[in-house]
């Protein structure tokens, strides 16, 4: 069995759900949804724009934690409350990953974990070995 090296990142949710913030097993490197929260708070309450960057931001520490980094990664996935406000995650996720352009989608969900939040993101990630 190939070695698993994860990292957490505190939320309350990875204990009670059973799960990490991301984990690297051989050269593959996978991220959680990951949505905007600092210190048990939401980042950038109603702003979708601030919102990505703080995700991108979790989702590039994880990475870097695992040996990874954003350049390794090649899908993101976006998961909006209000589509409507697409071109604020687009520019925010633009300004993180424009030079990687990993594959995406970005779809719209009724609600995420908490009411304040506006966008979660998977990322995944191949890392040179």
């Amino acid at each position: 069995m190939m070695e698993r090296k994860r990292v957490y990142s505190g939320a309350p949710w990875e204990s009670s759900m059973g799960y990490c913030r991301a984990i690297r097993i051989g050269s593959l490197v996978e991220v959680s949804g990951t949505t905007a929260m600092k210190d048990g708070e939401v980042v950038g309450v109603h702003d979708a724009y601030a919102q990505t960057k703080r995700i991108c931001q979790i989702i590039e520490e994880a990475l870097n934690q695992l040996g990874s980094g954003l350049s390794d990664v090649f899908r993101t996935r976006i998961y909006v409350t209000d589509i409507s406000r697409y071109e604020e995650v687009a520019r925010a996720h633009g300004e993180y990953f424009g030079e990687v352009v990993p594959v995406s989608s970005m779809v719209e969900v009724r609600s995420l974990i908490h009411p304040d939040l506006l966008v979660e993101i998977e990322a995944h990630a191949l890392v040179d070995e």
